[in-house]
């Protein structure tokens, strides 16, 4: 059964508002390090992922977990530049760099990976 276009726009924007969300927690808290490891980077790539694979999984929709890889692209592009005062928020290091460059291939692994596959039984 499809679901009425009312819903899936809904769906969207809740996606995409929920993207948002994360990719603003991952951006400002993936340079926390306990020394040498990086626990911030690895819990926000995690958890960003973990959000990209229960929308996809949940919904079985790519466009669902486009708008939600979206909202994290958008949220990480906008925290990663520079104020209106000219502070930055994410200064330019190796886990930020990683980080911008995480958050795009996840949403591109999410979104491109094969639906499941049913077997029927011979």
């Amino acid at each position: 059964m499809s679901a009425s276009v009312p819903a899936r726009i809904a769906t969207w924007l809740v996606a995409l508002l929920v993207g948002l969300v994360y990719g603003a927690a991952g951006t400002i808290a993936h340079g926390y390090a306990l020394g040498w490891f990086p626990v911030g980077l690895i819990l926000a790539v995690t958890g960003c992922g973990a959000l990209l694979l229960a929308v996809r999984l949940l919904t079985s929709d790519r466009w669902s977990t486009l708008a939600t890889g979206l909202g994290m692209i958008v949220a990480t592009l906008v925290f990663s530049g520079s104020g209106p005062g000219g502070s930055v928020v994410v200064p330019q290091t190796g886990m930020a760099v990683t980080w911008t460059f995480a958050v795009p291939i996840l949403v591109a692994l999410a979104v491109a990976w094969p639906d499941r596959v049913l077997r029927t039984a011979r």
